[in-house]
């Protein structure tokens, strides 16, 4: 089923962040603020100058931003909303900028740098770079409380495509500003390496519109991408800081440690989004996992359901047949014998009856209806489902034992089912003993009465149960016959559960085997 894109649940624009995630995130920041503690007193320090450290820093700020700006287009892509958008856009910005501004950098490629840069090119796109991020997270937290229905709802490549558009023209159109208006600009540095107190008090603006999106991503934080930004625009703050605070030459310590904030602050968001989309994929992917099994689930039961309904209702049926066989034989004789004719339509009706209440018994077993009860006599039980069951015994040369206990107290119950019951056990015990010899063909019904239990026991005289699988035979869809479905047990047992009961079944000697119904007896009844 395909997900509503406005679904904000699983969006890590709108998701709430947890304890975890917000301790996670207080550490970061605080480690940024003990690094920067520790390190300011000694940010004028001169360090060796390293000049492939650009090049390498910005390859990696350009690969970190690029990817984070191609997860959050892809967002925007599922949940149409413009923040994300514009957010994208600013990582877009930072990736592309950082080419022109290694390019230029004074001893990175070329002494002067390439692109036939100046003296002021690199720090103008620094400048460039630092201004526009930082107004991109303004406009994010701007925009965080927009309505669904204010977003973009159509088709989003024509958005992407506008927005990488307007951020490549925009980065082409600012690097030949900074190179071609390097003579026009107002200088930043005095020379390749020291900078220049104009470029000290731009640099102090732009410390400015960092804090103002760091206050407006606290204001309007929400989600867990709210959280992380707030972190991101910490960083910023005190990369700026840097710079305003102390004058600090290139290649001194405050200079490498203000370059490598700003590889934490494109490393940041996609670590999180890295992160976050792996766990809601493993959420997805469990969740998933829980509708396939209980998508299985139900259709086992659909099945236990067909085969139980099956299971029941051949009984019957095939009583059906064989009384109306009976009764056509007995009205094709030159002779017909009525009696036997009308003994036979007695049978068919009653097995009829018994048909219809199948069909309850299921209904009741499957459904959520409460059950109707009634006290029940077991021994009154077991002579009427053996009388049901006669011709069937006949036919088998099978000779019944009946030991009832007078004066058995009643059950409380559900009379249809624990009749279903005691059928499958003798039926059970009919085909148990379709390979003993007719000598042995007995079948033993006895019930007695014992503490507050009242006790049904059926006994065959067949070959018995291996004692190792006397437990499993209980199971759904396990079964000892040839052609058998393994659902009668499981169906007898759960009904006998459901009265509170037990089911068992043990080796009878010498042969044999004997299941055992126990039931409580009913209170207040006298």
């Amino acid at each position: 089923m395909d997900g509503d894109p406005n679904d904000t649940e699983t969006s890590l624009a709108n998701l709430p962040p947890t304890s975890r995630q917000r301790r996670w995130a207080l550490v970061v920041a605080a480690a940024l603020f003990i690094s920067f503690g520790v390190l300011a007193p000694f940010t004028a320090t001169p360090l060796p100058r390293i000049d492939a450290f650009i090049p390498t820093l910005e390859a990696l700020v350009f690969v970190t931003d690029l990817i984070t700006s191609v997860l959050l287009f892809a967002h925007f892509s599922i949940y149409y909303s413009r923040p994300l958008l514009v957010l994208a856009s600013g990582y877009l910005f930072t990736a592309l900028i950082v080419i022109p501004h290694a390019l230029t950098f004074p001893g990175a490629f070329s002494p002067t740098g390439l692109l036939g840069a100046g003296l002021q090119s690199t720090a103008w796109l620094w400048i460039f770079w630092h201004a526009a991020f930082p107004t991109a997270l303004v406009v994010y937290a701007l925009l965080k409380d927009e309505r669904h229905e204010q977003s973009i709802s159509h088709s989003t490549l024509p958005a992407i495509g506008w927005s990488v558009a307007v951020v490549v023209g925009l980065v082409c159109g600012l690097t030949w500003l900074a190179i071609a208006g390097d003579k026009f600009l107002p200088p930043l540095f005095v020379d390749r390496t020291h900078p220049s107190q104009t470029g000290h008090y731009i640099a102090m603006s732009m410390i400015v519109i960092c804090a103002c999106a760091l206050v407006a991503l606290w204001i309007r934080r929400r989600s867990v991408l709210d959280l992380w930004l707030l972190v991101v625009a910490m960083a910023l703050v005190l990369e700026m800081a840097y710079t305003t605070l102390f004058t600090n030459p290139r290649f001194s310590l405050g200079f490498y440690v203000g370059r490598t904030f700003s590889l934490v602050t494109s490393t940041i968001v996609l670590v999180v989004l890295l992160a976050e989309t792996t766990r809601l994929y493993g959420r997805l992917a469990r969740s998933n996992a829980m509708l396939q099994r209980e998508r299985n689930n139900k259709l086992m039961n659909l099945e236990a359901m067909a085969a139980s309904f099956s299971h029941e209702m051949k009984q019957p049926l095939g009583a059906i047949v064989t009384h109306a066989g009976a009764a056509l034989r007995f009205l094709v004789r030159p002779s017909p014998d009525f009696e036997e004719v009308r003994s036979a339509l007695t049978a068919i009706a009653e097995d009829g009856h018994r048909a219809g209440r199948v069909f309850d018994n299921l209904r009741a077993l499957f459904g959520k209806t409460e059950e109707r009860q009634e006290p029940i006599d077991m021994n009154e039980l077991a002579l009427a489902t053996l009388r049901s069951l006669r011709d069937e015994l006949r036919e088998h040369d099978i000779a019944a034992h009946v030991n009832l206990r007078s004066e058995l107290p009643p059950i409380m119950g559900h009379r249809g089912q624990l009749q279903e019951v005691i059928t499958n056990l003798v039926q059970n015990a009919v085909e148990a003993m379709a390979d003993a010899s007719s000598d042995r063909r007995v079948l033993k019904v006895s019930a007695k009465h014992h503490a507050d239990k009242v006790i049904l026991a059926v006994q065959d005289a067949g070959l018995g149960i291996d004692s190792q699988r006397l437990e499993s035979i209980f199971e759904a869809f396990v079964t000892t016959k040839p052609r058998g479905m393994g659902l009668g047990l499981a169906i007898c047992r759960m009904i006998v559960e459901r009265h509170d009961g037990q089911l068992t079944a043990s080796s009878a000697h010498p042969y044999g085997s004997v299941f055992q119904i126990s039931l409580p007896q009913a209170t207040g009844l006298h």
